[in-house]
């Protein structure tokens, strides 16, 4: 797993770590599961793995200093990280813009968006550097949070 862990990418060693749970759930599982089959397994796992997270936490979505709708992504990691599953034979386009739109919702920079429908198991890192939810004065944002 060390070998994943790049220290020019924030939050490397914690997606790391989210990676290594997911490999480990995949290699057990293998593919054809339902999206909801793999949410519940990464979730034992990632508890197992010490590692804290909420699961669909709903993050409201602001344009102009008000709400316009709610997100939620499959999981917010230690607050930093935004992980969102899939059970699709191949990502697509869509797949990745919805993580960086969750990224954007959250206003968090790193996520990761990880696909147990192929064969192997898929993942992508995201980043977002736009910070747009503080920018339409979201106040489930705090003004002073700064990206670690």
């Amino acid at each position: 797993m060390s070998s994943m862990i790049n220290d020019e990418h924030k939050h490397s060693a914690l997606t790391a770590k989210i990676i290594g749970c997911a490999m480990t759930v995949h290699s057990a599982l293998g593919n054809g599961f339902q999206e909801f089959i793999y949410q519940n397994a990464m979730e034992i796992e990632m508890g197992d793995a010490g590692i804290s997270f909420s699961r669909e936490q709903q993050m409201p979505v602001y344009y102009k200093e008000r709400q316009i709708g709610l997100r939620r992504a499959d999981f917010l990691v230690e607050g930093v990280v935004c992980v969102e599953l899939k059970a699709v034979i191949q990502l697509q386009d869509v797949h990745l813009a919805q993580a960086i739109n969750y990224l954007e919702a959250y206003d968090l920079e790193v996520g990761l968006l990880i696909n147990f429908g192929a064969r192997s198991l898929r993942f992508k890192r995201v980043t977002n550097r736009s910070f747009k939810q503080r920018a339409q004065g979201n106040p489930a944002i705090p003004p002073s949070r700064k990206s670690e």
